[in-house]
Protein backbone atom coordinates (compact mmCIF):
# COMPACT_ATOMS: atom_id res chain seq x y z
CA UNK A 1 0.00 0.00 0.00
CA UNK A 2 1.80 3.40 -1.23
CA UNK A 3 1.95 6.13 1.73
CA UNK A 4 -1.01 7.96 0.24
CA UNK A 5 -3.15 5.44 -0.05
CA UNK A 6 -6.06 4.42 3.05
CA UNK A 7 -6.07 1.62 4.98
CA UNK A 8 -9.58 -0.43 4.68
CA UNK A 9 -12.06 1.59 6.29
CA UNK A 10 -10.44 5.02 5.76
CA UNK A 11 -11.26 8.25 4.19
CA UNK A 12 -9.16 9.03 1.11
CA UNK A 13 -7.55 12.21 1.34
CA UNK A 14 -5.07 12.63 -1.69
CA UNK A 15 -6.59 15.18 -4.16
CA UNK A 16 -8.46 17.03 -1.59
CA UNK A 17 -7.79 20.53 -0.72
CA UNK A 18 -6.48 21.35 2.93
CA UNK A 19 -6.00 24.85 4.84
CA UNK A 20 -3.67 24.32 7.83
CA UNK A 21 -3.65 28.03 9.34
CA UNK A 22 -0.17 28.75 11.38
CA UNK A 23 0.79 26.20 8.94
CA UNK A 24 4.58 27.63 7.83
CA UNK A 25 5.99 26.66 11.67
CA UNK A 26 5.91 23.94 14.34
CA UNK A 27 3.17 22.32 14.68
CA UNK A 28 1.37 23.46 11.70
CA UNK A 29 4.27 22.66 9.53
CA UNK A 30 3.83 19.21 10.66
CA UNK A 31 -0.09 19.00 9.59
CA UNK A 32 0.95 20.53 6.62
CA UNK A 33 3.74 17.91 5.64
CA UNK A 34 1.73 15.10 6.56
CA UNK A 35 -1.39 15.81 4.76
CA UNK A 36 0.46 16.65 1.62
CA UNK A 37 2.30 12.98 1.93
CA UNK A 38 -0.92 11.81 2.08
CA UNK A 39 -1.56 13.67 -1.41
CA UNK A 40 -3.07 16.54 -0.18
CA UNK A 41 -3.20 20.20 -1.92
CA UNK A 42 -2.19 22.47 0.69
CA UNK A 43 -2.64 25.82 1.33
CA UNK A 44 -1.22 27.43 4.58
CA UNK A 45 -1.59 30.62 6.24
CA UNK A 46 0.68 32.60 8.43
CA UNK A 47 1.16 35.67 10.00
CA UNK A 48 5.19 36.63 10.65
CA UNK A 49 7.08 33.77 9.02
CA UNK A 50 7.16 34.56 5.05
CA UNK A 51 10.50 33.11 4.70
CA UNK A 52 9.32 29.39 6.58
CA UNK A 53 5.63 29.53 4.03
CA UNK A 54 7.62 30.02 0.87
CA UNK A 55 10.40 27.35 2.04
CA UNK A 56 7.51 24.73 2.77
CA UNK A 57 5.64 25.63 -0.27
CA UNK A 58 8.13 24.84 -2.22
CA UNK A 59 9.00 21.93 -0.90
CA UNK A 60 5.33 20.66 -0.99
CA UNK A 61 5.56 21.26 -4.69
CA UNK A 62 8.63 19.38 -4.96
CA UNK A 63 6.98 16.48 -3.38
CA UNK A 64 4.22 16.62 -6.23
CA UNK A 65 0.99 18.28 -4.44
CA UNK A 66 -0.39 22.08 -5.55
CA UNK A 67 1.13 24.43 -2.03
CA UNK A 68 0.00 27.94 -1.44
CA UNK A 69 0.68 30.35 1.12
CA UNK A 70 -1.55 33.43 2.29
CA UNK A 71 -0.42 36.17 4.83
CA UNK A 72 -3.13 36.43 8.00
CA UNK A 73 -3.18 38.28 11.31
CA UNK A 74 -6.54 36.07 12.54
CA UNK A 75 -7.09 39.07 14.38
CA UNK A 76 -8.46 40.77 11.47
CA UNK A 77 -11.46 39.15 9.74
CA UNK A 78 -10.96 40.93 6.17
CA UNK A 79 -7.46 39.34 6.21
CA UNK A 80 -9.27 35.67 6.79
CA UNK A 81 -11.27 36.48 4.00
CA UNK A 82 -9.07 37.65 1.72
CA UNK A 83 -6.72 35.11 3.15
CA UNK A 84 -9.33 32.05 2.24
CA UNK A 85 -10.21 33.68 -0.99
CA UNK A 86 -6.42 33.48 -2.27
CA UNK A 87 -5.88 29.86 -1.06
CA UNK A 88 -8.95 28.96 -2.57
CA UNK A 89 -8.34 30.93 -5.97
CA UNK A 90 -5.28 28.88 -6.46
CA UNK A 91 -6.44 25.58 -5.52
CA UNK A 92 -9.48 25.20 -5.52
CA UNK A 93 -12.24 24.65 -2.65
CA UNK A 94 -11.33 23.68 0.69
CA UNK A 95 -12.68 20.19 1.67
CA UNK A 96 -10.10 20.14 5.35
CA UNK A 97 -9.90 22.86 7.41
CA UNK A 98 -7.11 22.75 10.28
CA UNK A 99 -7.31 25.59 12.73
CA UNK A 100 -4.03 25.56 14.31
CA UNK A 101 -2.61 29.28 14.54
CA UNK A 102 -2.87 30.44 17.93
CA UNK A 103 -1.37 32.49 20.34
CA UNK A 104 -0.02 31.25 24.32
CA UNK A 105 0.98 34.13 26.01
CA UNK A 106 2.17 33.84 29.84
CA UNK A 107 -0.50 36.78 31.33
CA UNK A 108 -0.97 36.25 35.66
CA UNK A 109 -4.48 37.04 36.86
CA UNK A 110 -2.82 40.34 38.76
CA UNK A 111 -1.07 41.56 35.45
CA UNK A 112 -3.45 40.62 33.00
CA UNK A 113 -4.93 43.16 30.97
CA UNK A 114 -7.93 44.42 28.48
CA UNK A 115 -5.63 43.49 25.42
CA UNK A 116 -4.19 40.15 27.13
CA UNK A 117 -7.82 39.08 26.81
CA UNK A 118 -8.76 40.62 23.59
CA UNK A 119 -5.62 39.21 21.47
CA UNK A 120 -6.14 35.64 23.06
CA UNK A 121 -10.11 35.80 21.86
CA UNK A 122 -9.39 37.38 18.72
CA UNK A 123 -6.72 35.38 17.53
CA UNK A 124 -7.96 31.42 19.25
CA UNK A 125 -11.36 31.86 18.98
CA UNK A 126 -13.02 34.35 17.27
CA UNK A 127 -10.72 33.85 14.08
CA UNK A 128 -10.87 29.47 13.97
CA UNK A 129 -14.74 30.53 14.23
CA UNK A 130 -14.39 32.93 11.61
CA UNK A 131 -12.14 30.11 9.42
CA UNK A 132 -14.97 28.14 10.09
CA UNK A 133 -17.86 29.90 8.64
CA UNK A 134 -15.90 30.77 5.40
CA UNK A 135 -15.62 27.61 4.38
CA UNK A 136 -18.05 25.11 6.40
CA UNK A 137 -20.75 25.70 4.57
CA UNK A 138 -19.72 25.09 1.12
CA UNK A 139 -18.17 21.92 2.40
CA UNK A 140 -21.73 21.47 4.24
CA UNK A 141 -23.12 22.30 0.49
CA UNK A 142 -20.81 19.65 -2.01
CA UNK A 143 -21.62 17.27 0.82
CA UNK A 144 -17.61 16.10 2.30
CA UNK A 145 -15.80 18.23 4.69
CA UNK A 146 -13.33 17.57 7.73
CA UNK A 147 -12.38 20.21 10.04
CA UNK A 148 -9.69 19.78 12.77
CA UNK A 149 -9.90 22.47 15.94
CA UNK A 150 -6.69 21.99 17.55
CA UNK A 151 -7.52 22.49 21.37
CA UNK A 152 -6.01 21.96 24.55
CA UNK A 153 -5.97 19.87 27.78
CA UNK A 154 -6.14 23.56 29.26
CA UNK A 155 -9.88 24.10 27.64
CA UNK A 156 -10.72 21.43 30.47
CA UNK A 157 -8.19 22.39 33.06
CA UNK A 158 -7.18 25.78 32.88
CA UNK A 159 -3.37 27.09 33.35
CA UNK A 160 -3.55 29.46 36.25
CA UNK A 161 -1.05 31.74 34.70
CA UNK A 162 -2.34 31.93 31.19
CA UNK A 163 -5.81 32.53 31.87
CA UNK A 164 -6.86 34.49 28.53
CA UNK A 165 -5.21 31.59 26.69
CA UNK A 166 -7.36 28.75 28.55
CA UNK A 167 -10.50 30.95 28.10
CA UNK A 168 -10.26 31.18 24.51
CA UNK A 169 -9.30 26.99 23.89
CA UNK A 170 -12.58 26.62 26.20
CA UNK A 171 -14.45 29.00 23.70
CA UNK A 172 -13.30 26.76 21.05
CA UNK A 173 -14.32 23.57 22.18
CA UNK A 174 -17.62 24.56 22.76
CA UNK A 175 -17.90 25.99 18.85
CA UNK A 176 -16.35 22.64 17.82
CA UNK A 177 -19.12 20.31 19.74
CA UNK A 178 -21.52 23.06 18.58
CA UNK A 179 -20.27 22.54 14.71
CA UNK A 180 -20.59 19.05 15.06
CA UNK A 181 -24.93 19.56 14.79
CA UNK A 182 -24.70 22.02 12.61
CA UNK A 183 -22.84 21.28 10.11
CA UNK A 184 -23.70 17.13 9.96
CA UNK A 185 -24.04 14.63 8.39
CA UNK A 186 -21.44 15.87 5.66
CA UNK A 187 -19.22 17.56 7.60
CA UNK A 188 -17.03 16.03 10.33
CA UNK A 189 -15.60 18.20 13.13
CA UNK A 190 -13.30 17.00 15.66
CA UNK A 191 -10.48 18.29 18.00
CA UNK A 192 -6.93 17.75 19.35
CA UNK A 193 -6.30 18.56 22.70
CA UNK A 194 -2.62 18.41 23.03
CA UNK A 195 -0.65 18.44 26.06
CA UNK A 196 3.21 19.83 25.85
CA UNK A 197 3.99 19.55 22.69
CA UNK A 198 6.90 22.09 22.25
CA UNK A 199 7.84 24.79 25.04
CA UNK A 200 7.30 28.32 24.94
CA UNK A 201 11.02 29.88 24.83
CA UNK A 202 10.74 31.58 28.02
CA UNK A 203 9.67 28.53 29.54
CA UNK A 204 11.98 27.98 32.72
CA UNK A 205 13.36 24.96 33.07
CA UNK A 206 12.25 24.36 36.64
CA UNK A 207 9.17 24.37 35.64
CA UNK A 208 9.21 22.32 32.13
CA UNK A 209 10.50 19.41 34.64
CA UNK A 210 7.94 19.73 37.09
CA UNK A 211 5.54 19.58 34.01
CA UNK A 212 7.26 16.42 33.08
CA UNK A 213 7.37 14.76 36.18
CA UNK A 214 3.60 15.30 36.15
CA UNK A 215 3.15 13.73 32.98
CA UNK A 216 2.88 9.75 33.17
CA UNK A 217 4.84 9.35 30.24
CA UNK A 218 7.57 11.39 31.60
CA UNK A 219 8.32 13.35 28.45
CA UNK A 220 7.09 15.92 25.73
CA UNK A 221 5.38 15.57 23.03
CA UNK A 222 6.03 16.32 19.37
CA UNK A 223 4.66 18.11 16.24
CA UNK A 224 4.98 15.40 14.78
CA UNK A 225 2.69 13.28 17.09
CA UNK A 226 -0.35 15.66 17.04
CA UNK A 227 0.28 15.35 13.18
CA UNK A 228 -0.57 11.71 13.41
CA UNK A 229 -3.23 12.21 15.48
CA UNK A 230 -4.68 14.88 13.01
CA UNK A 231 -4.22 12.28 10.23
CA UNK A 232 -5.90 9.87 12.48
CA UNK A 233 -9.20 11.62 13.02
CA UNK A 234 -9.47 13.27 9.48
CA UNK A 235 -9.51 9.66 8.18
CA UNK A 236 -11.72 7.88 10.33
CA UNK A 237 -15.35 8.03 9.00
CA UNK A 238 -17.52 7.58 11.91
CA UNK A 239 -15.82 9.98 14.08
CA UNK A 240 -17.07 13.27 14.56
CA UNK A 241 -17.31 15.35 18.04
CA UNK A 242 -14.17 14.03 19.54
CA UNK A 243 -12.06 15.88 20.95
CA UNK A 244 -8.53 13.75 21.08
CA UNK A 245 -5.89 14.33 23.69
CA UNK A 246 -2.65 13.48 22.94
CA UNK A 247 -0.60 14.58 26.11
CA UNK A 248 1.03 11.65 27.90
CA UNK A 249 -1.75 11.12 29.97
CA UNK A 250 -1.04 14.71 31.97
CA UNK A 251 -4.36 15.16 31.59
CA UNK A 252 -5.26 11.95 34.03
CA UNK A 253 -3.01 13.35 36.89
Amino acid sequence: MSENQPAPGRERLEGRVALVTGGAIRVGRAIAEALAARGCHVGITYRSSSGPAEELVAALRAQGVQAAAAPCDQRDPAQITAAVNALETELGPTDILVNNAAIFDRTPFEEATLEDWDVHLETNLRGPWLFCKAVGPAMKERGWGGILNMLDIAAERPYVEYLPYSASKAGLLAVTRGLVRVLAPAVRVNGIAPGTVLWPEDYPEELRQAVLRRTPLGRAGTPEDIAAAALYLLESPYLTGVVLPVDGGRSLV
